[in-house]
């Protein structure tokens, strides 16, 4: 009987490295590059993804998201693009959602056309946004939920459901939500992506990706992803296994402060609109409800016209105005200037992305000390 089942446990326990010589409590650190090869059952190196540390990562990262197996990467943007090159090639088509992560959407737009791979983004997020974009060399569909920065949700059940239909693949960005709050491939998904760098790593010190699918599938994104050279170092690996450990309690807390938040933002004079998942008035918040066990730490908001937005963010005493998200200190940034600015302004404004718009990646500090920072920052100048 397995006792290793609940996510709580599976962040602490699975693939936690057994320390057979001094019987330590956590997964020793193995920094070779070199490994014997004979009388081994297995040739490792480092470029393969099957070092100790790196292993030890992708059996937890499987675990968590439900999957066979999983690849460890040095980057978010290493394990989507090793993923996608790994089932396209020339004259292919993939469909893309158009409200993605701003260096994923700008490497469709830069890097596909190069190698000849076709692509199109979706009008919105409905089910028939994407149907529509389907033709008859479509391969993948790629997708993003809860999105960034907006917070919109895309019906993952469905999206699963049409691949199949058309017998694609689906791929899905599972960064903002962490395998704590959504388990895409429990509702059919084919493939998970996270940038660790985020939720997974949670302490703003770590940069690596992970992919989780089948055994079939990461087989055939290994066979990519080891020409490529993108591979998490051992270091990394250690780091991530070890901040794993404390991914669900950490999630869960960021859940209520964002929630809390939230509803404190939307009913304060001087914010004009908020995006959070969590909230009744949020139009896809049945979708969410019926597919996350929380509604993330992540929240977007838009100031009134009369506070200027990088004023407002230089007077935050504890929040920090910085680049990336999902670390336990609470961070702010403004798409416009930083994670979608590659993408140009006609491009954000399609996708609702104002100049004003602020993302907030609420913290696990005490949420009172949070909101008597928004209070003060707040304040009519």
């Amino acid at each position: 009987m397995s006792i290793n089942k609940h996510q709580e446990t599976k962040c602490i326990h699975s693939g936690e490295i057994d320390d057979k010589q001094f019987k330590g409590a956590v997964s020793p650190i193995f920094m070779a590059t070199s490994y014997a090869y004979f009388d081994v059952d297995t040739l490792r190196y480092p470029r393969y993804f099957n070092t100790p540390n790196q292993e030890a990562i992708g059996k937890k990262i499987a675990a968590l998201e439900n999957t066979e197996a999983a690849l460890p990467f040095a980057s978010g943007m290493a394990a989507i693009s090793n993923t996608l090159f790994a089932f396209l090639k020339k004259g292919d088509h993939i469909v893309l959602q158009k409200d993605i992560y701003g260096g994923a959407f700008h490497f469709a737009e830069e890097e596909l056309e190069k190698y000849g791979i076709e692509y199109s983004f979706t009008k919105g997020i409905k089910i028939t946004d994407f149907e529509n974009e389907i033709k008859e060399n479509t391969k993948i569909i790629y997708f993003e939920t809860p999105s960034n920065p907006l917070l919109k949700i895309v019906d993952v059940k469905a999206i699963a459901s049409l691949a199949k239909k058309h017998q694609l693949l689906s791929i899905v960005d599972n960064t903002f939500a962490s395998p704590i709050n959504q388990n895409p491939i429990d509702f059919g998904v084919d493939i998970v992506i996270h940038s660790a760098t985020k939720y997974l790593g949670g302490h703003s010190d770590i940069l690596a990706g992970v992919v989780a699918s089948s055994k079939e599938n990461i087989q055939q994104i290994f066979e990519t992803g080891k020409n490529f050279g993108g591979n998490m170092s051992h270091f990394i690996a250690y780091l991530l296994e070890r901040s794993i450990k404390t991914l669900s309690v950490r999630v869960k807390k960021h859940n209520k402060n964002a929630m809390i938040v939230a509803s404190f933002l939307e009913h304060h004079p001087m914010v004009k609109k908020v995006y959070y998942p969590g909230l009744n008035n949020h139009p896809n918040h049945k979708i969410a409800k019926k597919q996350m066990k929380g509604y993330g730490g992540m929240l977007s908001f838009e100031l009134v016209e009369t506070l200027n937005p990088k004023i407002f963010q230089k007077k935050l005493k504890l929040i920090k105005p910085s680049l990336s998200l999902a670390g336990v200190e609470s961070t702010i940034l403004q798409p416009a200037e930083t994670s979608h600015k590659l993408i140009g302004a006609h491009k954000r404004k399609e996708q609702g992305i104002s100049d004003g718009l602020l993302r907030f990646s609420v913290g696990i500090e005490s949420v009172k000390d949070i909101i008597m920072d928004l209070e003060q920052a707040l304040k009519s100048e």
